[in-house]
């Protein structure tokens, strides 16, 4: 089952009975999810740039968007309007696609991963999400990798608060850490 009949069919009753609604189009759903890279060498160096906007789009499926700096900065060699990094927006099927990976495959191969953490919601119920390395896509191939770059993942969904985004994103099969309460029923 895809993520998105995962959605329609469990997680909106599921959601609707746990949180009080009385109508499923009250339940909150994800609106977009947007891949950011850093990269900020390749104001020296634009094979940086291409290789990071490269592993952006295998990741991704999408052509990603250059960023570029706003205000030059001398100290780190930065001058306004040279590229800085990279970033995507996915939403409709792209969208659910990558969390699908995201949370099937990438998410289980983090080494000495314990779980999601809680402190990543923003108090609009918006969650953020940093991940150290490319690698734990299977798109990447480890062999042309020239060096590991992180990347944030922003998932903004439609949820007045971080306690309904946490659930929803829980019902979609998110590994978050347990907290001290959860453990200690368990």
């Amino acid at each position: 089952m895809s993520l998105k009949e995962k959605y329609q069919k469990t997680v909106v009753p599921a959601l609707q009975k746990d949180l009080g609604y009385a109508n499923a189009m009250q339940v909150p759903k994800i609106q977009k999810v947007i891949i950011n890279v850093g990269l900020g060498e390749a104001a020296q160096n634009s094979k940086v740039l291409d290789a990071g906007m490269n592993d952006l789009t295998l990741i991704s499926g999408q052509k990603p968007m250059v960023t570029r700096a706003r205000k030059s900065i001398a100290g780190f060699k930065l001058r306004e309007g040279s590229p800085i990094g990279a970033k995507v927006t996915l939403r409709q099927q792209r969208m659910y696609d990558f969390l699908t990976k995201l949370i099937g495959i990438a998410i289980p191969r983090i080494r000495d991963f314990r779980g999601l953490n809680d402190k990543g919601f923003d108090g609009r119920g918006n969650y953020n999400l940093g991940l150290k390395d490319q690698l734990i896509f299977p798109e990447i191939d480890y062999d042309k990798v020239d060096t590991a770059r992180g990347m944030n993942v922003t998932i903004v969904t439609s949820a007045e608060t971080d306690m309904e985004a946490r659930a929803l994103l829980k019902q979609l099969g998110f590994p978050f850490k347990k907290s001290k309460a959860e453990q200690a029923a368990s």
